[in-house]
């Protein structure tokens, strides 16, 4: 999975640098001179990714007390605000939210197996850093730190909890600039929360103290963009 993603994102960014070059090739009209706005530059985001699978999360309290599975992908989309303080640095809130399942294997009185609903709400401070080839395309780099707030269902037992955990995310991508106003944006990211869960929810089938308690810390890949739009 990695490699794949390491193959898409260099796939990405040598088709940036091809269009950057047609556009540098293709005659330009002489730069019309227009009115200084005053204060900083103003963007909205909207995304639209897939989320990969995560096949490995566990903790194994004792042997009897452990639990083992995945958290399964899907359709992640939100949105952004960003104020540019200088020409090429934003400041973002951000929002992603994903709807998923996590299959897990978990000991309560014997192993038990549950199909869990997860709901994720993600919400960072986001850091990003452009660095433009020409007017059309601008690729950008960012880190991104927050929190991952859950709710998580056991249909087993209809059991539900919800907890915030701490997050941070790492993205690259090309915004490609359709008009002054209206961009497409192309990004790869990576999300991870820590210790997800942890000992803040329960999903146990029965008993004080019985069930699944925790996610260890997991690692999900996104691929997709959506739009870009300048406000000011």
């Amino acid at each position: 999975m990695k490699k794949l993603f390491a193959v898409i994102l260099l796939s990405g960014f040598t088709v940036s640098i091809g269009l950057a070059q047609m556009y540098q090739q293709a005659p330009t009209a002489k730069p019309v001179q227009k009115q200084a706005s005053s204060g900083p530059s103003v963007r909205l985001h909207g995304y639209a990714t897939y989320a990969f699978d995560d096949n490995q999360v566990d903790s194994y309290y004792s042997t009897t007390d452990y639990f083992s599975g995945s958290i399964k992908g899907g359709f992640q989309y939100g949105g952004g605000l960003e104020i540019m303080p200088a020409p090429q640095i934003g400041l973002e809130v951000t929002y992603y939210r994903l709807d998923s399942k996590a299959p897990m294997e978990y000991y309560n009185n014997g192993v038990q197996n549950a199909e869990l609903e997860v709901a994720q709400n993600f919400l960072f401070l986001s850091f990003n850093k452009y660095m433009p080839v020409n007017p059309k395309i601008e690729p950008f780099a960012g880190m991104q730190f927050g929190m991952d707030i859950f709710n998580v269902t056991n249909p087993k037992n209809s059991k539900t909890d919800g907890a915030t955990k701490f997050a941070w995310g790492a993205r690259l991508g090309t915004n490609i600039w359709a008009s002054e106003k209206v961009g497409l944006k192309l990004q790869v990211s990576l999300l991870s929360a820590v210790q997800a869960i942890g000992g803040g929810v329960y999903f146990g089938t029965g008993g004080a103290g019985a069930g699944v308690t925790g996610f260890s810390t997991y690692y999900q890949f996104n691929l997709g963009g959506g739009l870009v739009f300048k406000l000011k």
